[in-house]
């Protein structure tokens, strides 16, 4: 263990360095696991975003059959601005025994465990394959994933069973919310504030679009799920990022914001976005349109993230619980890109090592106890599917 705990570690050094923010070109980090697998054997296939700058890692160690395992975790990282580290956020840190850096918990640190697990994979007689599934983008609705699917199709033999390693504790996952990944953008009339009558106040117009959007999720708190195992128990909504406007002396010519849904697994959420793109075209847009002409509300669905649940867990969930011994399952409030391996067919859970609470903020880190833990099971996985 020792060994292969320090390739852990420099694996994760090197994963940490590279700058992968969501919706940036993936050319390094892509380029280092490709080697990284080239170095030990181990071909990847590639598949990209419509640009070609951003792509999806998958390889496959062991028989082309059908069954076997995907190991299945994401590359992209979330921003870093505004938040007040004490460690360079891309130079991975250790402080005793936790490491500091944007993305060594969510979910870098399962991707160095697979990484470094590759030589122990080769070295075992798997009768039963061992995928690798890395995606792209999924902080941001999971782009990735729908070309990572379209991929995997094409190849001769199907996998059996994904398992998700994103932070759980170790905690067996077979189910999570789905979202709704929003953009709104208002071009309203910019005019001299001396009368804005005259004008029409894109900022103001969202304001009551906000206003809508957090009533009905007002609504949605105070009608939770009786009996849900999810906490909350009702669907969400977060108004993430707002701008527009040009000065304070001018109407705001225009604004836009992002936000989300966050669904219940059975709640097809449409009828939600619905309700406030009716809001938007049938209250707010008329009398804008009485002002100018050239008024408009565009509501634009980003990506809709499928919610997993239990349907297609159970053989996934039986393979977890027969390594660790765990037999009690959990749901969890954050999505993965776990809903659309189940919504393809898969057999998928999420099971990784660090916890959630410590990720898309300041001073993110992972314990080398869960780097352990990491690499135990997937040795276990190894060693299941070589029998």
């Amino acid at each position: 263990m020792p060994d292969i705990l320090d390739e852990t570690v420099a694996i994760l050094d090197r994963l940490v360095g590279f700058d992968s923010i969501s919706g940036k070109p993936t050319h390094g980090i892509v380029g280092y696991i490709r080697d990284y697998l080239a170095s030990h054997g181990v071909e990847a296939s590639l598949s990209y975003d419509e640009a070609g700058e951003r792509a999806n890692v998958f390889a496959t160690i062991g028989p082309p059959v059908d069954g076997g395992v995907v190991l299945n975790g994401h590359t992209d990282v979330v921003p870093v601005e505004g938040q007040n580290w004490n460690t360079d956020h891309f130079t991975l840190t250790r402080k005793g025994q936790r490491l500091y850096g944007r993305g060594s918990v969510d979910m870098k640190g399962f991707l160095a465990c697979v990484l470094a697990s590759v030589p122990r994979f080769k070295a075992v007689d798997l009768t039963r394959p061992i995928h690798i599934a890395f995606s792209y983008d999924e902080e941001i609705g999971g782009y990735g994933m729908p070309v990572l699917l379209e991929s995997m199709g094409l190849n001769p033999y199907r996998p059996e069973i994904v398992i998700v390693g994103e932070p759980t504790d170790m905690n067996l996952v077979t189910g999570h919310k789905g979202g709704f990944e929003m953009r709104t953008e208002i071009m309203g009339h910019e005019v001299h504030s001396c009368d804005p009558t005259k004008g029409v106040n894109a900022i103001s117009v969202a304001m009551k679009l906000i206003a809508k959007i957090e009533e009905i999720g007002a609504m949605r708190v105070a009608n939770p799920l009786a009996g849900s195992r999810y906490s909350p128990a009702y669907p969400t909504v977060n108004i993430g990022t707002i701008e527009g406007g040009t000065a304070r002396n001018a109407t705001a010519g225009w604004c836009h914001f992002n936000w989300e849904y966050r669904t219940m697994p059975g709640e097809g959420g449409a009828a939600t976005i619905a309700e406030i793109e009716a809001y938007a075209m049938e209250v707010l847009l008329p009398p804008m349109l009485a002002v100018t002409p050239n008024a408009a509300i565009r509501i634009i669905t980003e990506t809709a993230l499928p919610a997993l649940d239990d349907r297609n867990a159970t053989f996934a969930a039986e393979f977890v619980s027969a390594l660790t011994g765990i037999n009690s399952q959990s749901v969890v409030s954050f999505g993965t890109d776990g809903g659309y391996f189940s919504d393809a067919g898969y057999s998928t859970v999420v099971f990784g090592p660090g916890s959630i609470t410590r990720a898309h903020k300041a001073d993110e880190y992972i314990e080398i106890a869960e780097l352990v833990q990491g690499l135990d099971f997937l040795q276990k996985v190894a060693s299941r599917l070589s029998r």
